[in-house]
């Protein structure tokens, strides 16, 4: 079994950006950081995340209105932004598991 690489980020980058980071999970406030902290690869990552996480939102718009499939996916999706964005403000990196898959395939 290949160990899991964890992502490890400076300490002053995680100072400096975990504010801006946070907001990267706050729907399409997730653009900010990928625009303008492309120099903090701690803002990147967590911005990186959120940008998946907004256009799993989005597709999942079309079924948030099915009663308790869809209510239930989108509390999900609630849950799990909060959560990202509490961990970020502590200054952790969480790699959310299934967007932390895609998040791998993206290149910014």
């Amino acid at each position: 079994m290949p160990e899991e690489t964890k992502k490890v980020f400076e300490q002053k980058d995680i100072e400096d950006n975990k504010t801006v980071a946070a907001i990267s999970y706050l729907w399409v406030l997730c653009l900010i950081p990928l625009l303008f902290k492309k120099s903090s690869p701690f803002a990147s990552a967590h911005a990186k995340q959120g940008l998946v996480l907004f256009v799993i939102e989005l597709v999942g718009s079309l079924f948030f209105w099915i009663p308790i499939i869809g209510w239930l996916f989108w509390l999900l999706l609630v849950v799990v932004s909060l959560l990202a964005f509490f961990k970020t403000l502590q200054g952790e990196y969480w790699e959310i598991p299934i967007v932390k898959d895609i998040v791998k395939k993206i290149k910014l």
